[in-house]
């Protein structure tokens, strides 16, 4: 039988954790575009900017957290604000 290594159950346990942080972070952020989309859709344009600068903030940490690529988080941003620019024209 194998012997059991203490470090790699630490390294589990610490991956484990970060695995779930991770998760609720991503998750979160989806939420926010999922809840900025639907405001846009609706044409509530005061409730929309505040849900895009926080789905903004929200994007720009996981981003710097090494959660989402960097270039994933730009790509959404830059959708999401242009969803916001044809909303705002439409007025």
């Amino acid at each position: 039988m194998a012997k059991k290594y203490s470090s790699a159950e630490k390294r589990h346990r610490q991956s484990e954790e970060r695995r779930l942080r991770n998760k609720s972070v991503k998750s979160s952020v989806r939420t926010s575009v999922k809840k900025f989309v639907y405001l846009a859709q609706k044409k509530e344009t005061a409730e929309a900017e505040a849900a895009l600068k926080d789905m903004i903030k929200g994007l720009d940490s996981a981003a710097r957290k090494g959660i989402i690529k960097k270039n994933a988080a730009a790509r959404k941003k830059s959708r999401m604000q242009r969803l916001y620019n044809s909303l705002k024209t439409a007025q």
